[in-house]
């Protein structure tokens, strides 16, 4: 009995081990997922402004007059000038302020100065008459710019860098209406009318003889100087010389010459001009005028100044580059033949075949 009791135990033994056996294998464990540690940067964002423009502050010229702004000559073709670039820059790029009748020398000097204390950028001096007073005044303001003409004097030689000068060749537009003015001639005679025998008057009355002498039409020309740039009853007693004298052609220059225009137009003679269009005054009587334009002077005068050059240029106003244009008068008739020599006489001038001595 206890055999069998055994027995049976092992057996019950035997099968426990084969069923473990056979159990299947644990599933090994499962690790737990990975944490990733994430950092999260909040980054500023830095907003730069845009700088607010630099606004330009408005160039200033200042400019002394001999005579008036309205004087139908030399000053107001300056004056007229500087207004229409001030048009194209606008008002609030140029700035504009002037002394008109300055033909007193120590007043226009005081107001040359007056002007460079203000912080004017450029101070123009218009005349010729006017030059030693800048030459006295700018070495006590060397970042002022100054100006004045006609004249080729800088005072660079002088150790005075802070001038400009303009000059322009009057005597080429002279020649060619000296010309015109002798081939419509009667009588065969002209009369100039000079104010004072210096500078732009000056060369354009010795081109104004040279052009009558060069039609070989045995014209004879005679020229009064009044030694006045202003006086404006000397230019209409000059003028009734002339008539006087059988003249029936004349021409003249300055301020003081409407005097002479209105004793041509009072005695129907022709009148030629010069610096400013005289047709307006007298359009019966003026033939033509030579006129100025100081725009393109000016423009480079200032944009020079703005690049921190302040003088030592001369700018020679030509009917090549714009400076001088002749302005012949629609209401007067000028035969054909005679405006066709006008226009050849120009085109010479222009390629620079004609020589006008000047000494």
């Amino acid at each position: 009995m206890k055999r069998l009791l055994f027995q049976l135990s092992l057996v019950l033994v035997l099968v426990s081990l084969v069923v473990s056996g056979c159990a299947p294998a644990a599933a090994p464990a499962t690790p737990a997922p990975a944490v990733e540690n994430t950092v999260i940067v909040e980054v500023e964002k830095v907003v730069t402004a845009t700088p607010a423009p630099v606004e330009e502050k408005a160039f200033r010229v200042a400019l002394i007059l001999p005579s008036t702004t309205k004087d139908s000559s030399f000053s107001q073709a300056m004056y007229d000038a500087l207004v229409r670039l001030q048009e194209e820059m606008g008002k609030d790029k140029l700035e504009i302020a002037y002394s008109e009748s300055m033909f007193k020398i120590p007043d226009a000097a005081a107001a040359i100065r007056d002007y460079a204390s203000q912080g004017y950028n450029l101070v123009i001096a218009h005349g010729s008459q006017y030059g030693s007073s800048l030459a006295e005044i700018a070495p006590d303001f060397p970042t002022t710019a100054f100006a004045w003409g006609t004249t080729v004097n800088t005072f660079q030689s002088e150790g005075i860098n802070n001038i400009f000068a303009y000059t322009g060749t009057s005597q080429f537009g002279g020649y060619v209406m000296g010309a015109v003015g002798a081939m419509l001639s009667k009588s065969k005679k002209v009369g100039i009318c000079g104010p004072i025998e210096t500078g732009d008057n000056r060369n354009y009355v010795k081109g104004v003889v040279q052009g009558v002498k060069d039609t070989n039409l045995g014209v004879t020309v005679t020229t009064i100087w009044t030694g006045s740039y202003s006086d404006v009853t000397a230019m209409a007693t000059c003028a009734q010389t002339h008539i006087q004298d059988g003249a029936d052609v004349l021409y003249g220059s300055s301020q003081s010459s409407t005097g002479a225009i209105a004793a041509a137009k009072e005695n129907n003679v022709y009148w030629f001009g010069h610096q400013y269009d005289n047709i307006p005054l007298a359009p019966e009587v003026v033939v033509a005028s030579q006129v100025y334009d100081f725009v393109p002077t000016l423009k480079d005068m200032i944009a020079t100044i703005k690049a921190g050059v302040y003088g030592g240029k001369v700018y020679t106003l030509t009917l090549q580059n714009g400076g001088f244009e002749i302005r012949y008068n629609k209401n007067i008739e000028i035969p054909a033949d005679v405006k066709a020599k006008a226009d050849e006489l120009l085109e010479k001038v222009k390629k620079g075949e004609i020589e006008i001595p000047l000494d």
